[in-house]
């Protein structure tokens, strides 16, 4: 493990010329009949390509790089992190954790409003300028284990708060039970998902219901996340050539994961702008990163281990997009729950859409904690 090297991002005029000419030359498709209600639609593709190709990157380029950002060896993996210190040396820290299909550019107007934390927003191994592993599965717990030497060992915070979104979700839940002697607390918006067999033990009658709907959900909605697990190479190929394709995949999970009506994209920009949207098709475009982003689900399909329940204080607030998850499956897992609520607003991507209400719960929480005393 060797010390935080500075990282500043910079996209060469080259990548950004061949990318202009890329979209350029995009062969648009238009509606196939009887279309699904979900999924990107030619018209909305047309005005993100077109702005994309307009689009003022280093304006965006600047402002990523108004963030300090790092990278570290942890184990065989070098990873990115942006690390916001607060001007209080005793302030709390916070590890926040993206999913798929964002980075950590998503979460960084979340991380903005915690001036009174020490923020650090990881990218997992195998996004954006995280390298992956270079060996070995891409498992919830070893990337738990990553988070968790990036927090203490690289970084030195004896003591921290976590979060996670989707895939980092159970990272964050295996974080605050595997090392809870060094979790202050656990900022939850996606609550604990049992294992396959676990769910399949459940007998409360309500329990069985959310999880029920959770798979008719996917047996509808479901088949990016079967491709990404069983043919992610062919997938990637495609995406990794077509930056058109790329905007189309990303920006269909933006839409319909986030708290928002159907519409394409201006539907979305009511919570996430369109800045942010192509910031993140461009950080996967010139880190060619969706290939290896792919990884925990081909590499996670087969069953995860059970995670324990967790006894460090937990303040659960259910986001939107599983507004129906049970209470009692919190209180199981949760040992210490010191809130629990369902959010008026805020879906998926909770710190990107709602980040002003998340930042207010996180900052109530830690000062619940003592964490400013």
């Amino acid at each position: 493990m060797t010390e935080p090297r500075p990282f500043e991002l910079h996209v060469s005029d080259e990548e950004l010329g061949d990318l202009r000419e890329r979209l350029a030359r995009t062969r648009f498709l238009d509606d196939s009949p009887r279309k699904p209600a979900s999924g990107m639609d030619a018209a909305s593709l047309r005005e993100l390509v077109e702005a994309w190709r307009g689009w003022d990157w280093r304006a965006r380029e600047a402002w990523l790089n108004a963030h300090p950002q790092f990278i570290a060896d942890v184990g065989d993996a070098a990873v990115h992190f942006a690390h916001l210190r607060s001007e209080r040396a005793d302030a709390p820290a916070l590890l926040v954790m993206h999913g798929w299909p964002h980075t950590f550019a998503l979460q960084l107007d979340f991380a903005d409003r915690l001036p009174d934390f020490h923020v650090v927003v990881a990218s997992l191994p195998g996004f954006a300028f995280s390298s992956p592993y270079a060996d070995g599965p891409m498992s919830e717990t070893r990337i738990a284990a990553t988070m968790h030497r990036l927090m203490t060992e690289v970084l030195g915070y004896e003591r921290y708060l976590t979060y996670g979104e989707d895939v980092t979700a159970n990272v964050s839940d295996l974080i605050a039970a595997r090392y809870a002697d060094h979790v202050e607390g656990i900022l939850v918006t996606h609550a604990h998902f049992p294992n396959g067999d676990e769910r399949a033990a459940l007998t409360d009658p309500d329990e069985r219901a959310f999880f029920a709907g959770i798979a008719d959900f996917h047996e509808a909605h479901g088949a990016y996340g079967h491709v990404q697990s069983t043919r992610p190479d062919t997938l990637a190929a495609a995406l990794n050539d077509s930056p058109a394709g790329l905007l189309a995949w990303l920006a269909e999970k933006l839409v319909e994961w986030s708290d928002t009506p159907p519409g394409y994209p201006s539907a979305v920009e009511r919570r996430i702008s369109r800045d942010r949207i192509l910031t993140e098709a461009m950080i996967f475009w010139v880190t060619q990163s969706i290939g290896t982003s792919f990884r925990p689900y081909y590499e996670g399909a087969d069953q995860p281990d059970p995670i324990p329940p967790t006894s460090v204080p937990a303040s659960v607030h259910i986001q939107r997009h599983e507004a129906a998850y049970p209470e009692s499956l919190v209180r199981r897992h949760y040992l210490d729950l010191r809130v629990f609520e369902r959010l008026d607003e805020g879906g998926h991507f909770t710190a990107a859409e709602v980040p002003d209400a998340l930042a207010e719960r996180l900052r109530s929480f830690a000062r619940s904690l003592g964490a400013f005393d």
